[in-house]
């Protein structure tokens, strides 16, 4: 086996479908569209690699591709982190010792070589998608959430990466007869009375202001948990924009208190995956029809960010955002991921139980120096 570096487009195209090939047989992989997998290899679709130095690799077996890695730096996270830490993903590889530890190997040098001290991973190119799962396998994943083989942690863990962090799923369904506890209506009710807040759904016909109001929460109300770093607002663009065709506006709520201030908000992505199966990363020719008829009707979402502004944490203004979206997006077969949660996040993990919140899934990042 070998390892060669992503060098032309041909080589990109073979990293890039790897997965359709890797997971074929798999009956939980869902396969992403494709144009959205390409998307995140291009500097122009996706802006956050205008802040990344980064490197992609193959591992050959004779002339056939059989596993992948990716070596990155993202600048404005070391700067916000204050430490150099480099970052590994888009890893997938076959049950082989060998082949585990020359693509590893080959990141980990990558990394060193470039200034790193540490090496944090599995990480991607998009927000909010970090971790390997370690447990819950099962059901699918849902849109934008990572997906591997259980092996892939054994091969982690053999290499000398340990855990740095866990990463919670949660879910509720209204076909398992979930409905929010009396106590937790009652509570919202007394807080939202307490500071006049109010609940309003995204204005798509005000959307570049929209998009500004959330790039400035998300830096003001996610800046202190781990592993986040700012977001630009080309990003906050890039993201709304292939959103927007999928998007409900029910599902994308502003929390304002009595003076009208944006002091929260949540967003929940409609679970387009439970629409891919079968189209193997296709749009055409009938994929794009699949996607406009179901996408109106889906009932399964992700719940992707809520973020409360700090001068009103601890009072509640999660629960009162969790309800609304609850309450804007229910039908009977309403079933929302809570996708994900920090372990060490107390506050949320019990706002989250209290709210009767099933769980479900676990991801695990891991670090080691290098």
């Amino acid at each position: 086996m070998r390892i060669a570096q992503v060098q032309t487009p041909a080589d990109l195209k073979t990293f890039i479908n790897l997965p359709y090939r890797f997971y074929k047989k798999d009956p939980v992989w869902i396969p992403p569209l494709r144009d959205e997998q390409n998307a995140q290899f291009d500097p122009v679709r996706n802006p956050m690699l205008q802040h990344c130095e980064y490197a992609l690799f193959l591992l050959y077996d004779g002339n056939k591709a059989v596993g992948r890695i990716a070596a990155f730096i993202d600048k404005l996270a070391v700067e916000a982190w204050k430490e150099a830490v480099g970052l590994f993903g888009y890893y997938e590889c076959p049950a082989n010792e060998s082949a585990a530890r020359q693509l590893l190997e080959t990141a980990r040098q990558w990394l060193q070589q470039h200034g790193m001290k540490y090496m944090r991973g599995p990480w991607s190119f998009v927000s909010q998608e970090w971790g390997a799962v370690v447990e819950g396998f099962k059901p699918a994943p849902v849109v934008m959430s990572p997906y591997n083989l259980p092996y892939y942690n054994e091969q982690f863990s053999a290499f000398g990466l340990e855990k740095i962090k866990d990463l919670l799923v949660y879910y509720i369904d209204a076909r398992e007869n979930y409905q929010i506890p009396d106590r937790i209506m009652t509570l919202t009710n007394r807080i939202a009375d307490r500071y006049g807040v109010t609940i309003r759904t995204i204005d798509m016909d005000n959307l570049d202001h929209e998009i500004e109001v959330i790039n400035e929460l998300s830096n003001q109300c996610l800046i202190n948990n781990w592993g986040y770093s700012p977001v630009t607002e080309a990003e906050v663009r890039a993201m709304a924009h292939d959103l927007k065709p999928i998007i409900h506006p029910k599902a994308v709520l502003f929390a304002e208190d009595w003076l009208k201030t944006t002091i929260g908000f949540a967003i929940a992505i409609p679970d387009v995956n439970v629409l891919l199966k079968g189209l193997n990363g296709h749009m055409y020719p009938f994929g794009w029809l699949k996607l406009l008829r179901g996408i109106p009707r889906l009932n399964q979402y992700r719940m992707f960010a809520l973020g409360v502004v700090p001068e009103y944490h601890g009072k509640a203004i999660d629960s009162i955002l969790y309800r609304a979206l609850y309450e804007s997006c229910f039908n009977a077969e309403l079933r929302m991921e809570i996708n994900y949660v920090l372990e060490d996040n107390v506050l949320m993990n019990n706002a989250i139980v209290k709210l009767g919140g099933k769980p479900l899934r676990r991801y695990r990042v891991y670090q080691m120096d290098i």
